[in-house]
């Protein structure tokens, strides 16, 4: 059977961006083009996260991303796991923002004005003091867009998360660190997950379909290439710059 999206849908699903504003900038312009094209009622954007770490302006991608909507659209913005290390390490877990450093994660510091002494300090004192500086920085606007965002969305017989979800779980029993974390368990699994999980995270050179799963992670970071999925009813296309 061929999934569909919604009656009088169209869905543009927009892979990982980690601080990419300028490819942001060029996908927004061509859904824009594709979208006056197109007839149905509801037109729907979704963000499967990640919009911060590595890049060049992980702030512009946020900013982009919270005003960017053009009339008639919808937006749907999810959480990925470098959002859970943010507000993990904002929250005083320094386990996790070492982790966050080692992926990027003081370039997004950077990005908001941080001063960062020592790029490789990771001393329970270092991290103190850029976990109290990065809260200071960080935009109220901000932290509200990251405390909001969603872990998973569904429409139709799609499935959108930023990870993945745990083969043989109900849809409704996922917990939220698989959908934002997961990969291996997932990417390997054959398993017919009652929708098709539309997912970023887990990066290849080309978008990935598979009957039960369709990823569109392209490293945006360091390809240059940002992924869209369009759906429309049974139809599946890719924007990409």
């Amino acid at each position: 059977m061929t999934s569909q999206t919604p009656p009088d849908t169209v869905i543009y699903a927009i892979g990982d961006i980690h601080g990419r504003v300028d490819l942001l900038a060029a996908i927004h312009d061509r859904i824009e083009m594709d979208a006056r094209q197109r007839s149905a009622r509801r037109k729907i954007v979704v963000y499967l996260g990640d919009y911060v770490s590595r890049g060049a302006d992980c702030r512009g991608v946020v900013d982009r991303v919270r005003e960017w909507l053009p009339a008639g659209f919808e937006r749907v913005t999810l959480k990925g796991n470098h959002e859970d290390l943010l507000l993990s390490f904002l929250g005083g877990d320094l386990d996790m923002g070492r982790h966050w450093f080692d992926y990027g994660g003081l370039d997004a510091l950077a990005h908001y004005g941080v001063s960062i002494p020592d790029r490789q300090a990771r001393d329970d004192a270092s991290l103190t003091l850029l976990r109290d500086r990065f809260g200071a920085a960080l935009p109220q606007a901000h932290l509200d867009f990251f405390r909001a965002l969603s872990v998973s969305y569904r429409a139709g017989d799609y499935y959108f998360v930023h990870g993945g979800i745990r083969p043989g779980v109900p849809l409704a029993e996922q917990s939220d660190h698989d959908r934002m974390w997961i990969r291996k368990a997932f990417l390997d699994s054959d398993a017919d997950h009652g929708v098709v999980i539309v997912h970023g995270h887990s990066i290849s050179a080309h978008p990935v379909i598979r009957p039960n799963r369709i990823g569109i992670d392209t490293g945006a970071y360091r390809s240059g290439v940002l992924t869209c999925l369009l759906l429309e009813g049974p139809l599946r296309e890719f924007l990409r710059t």
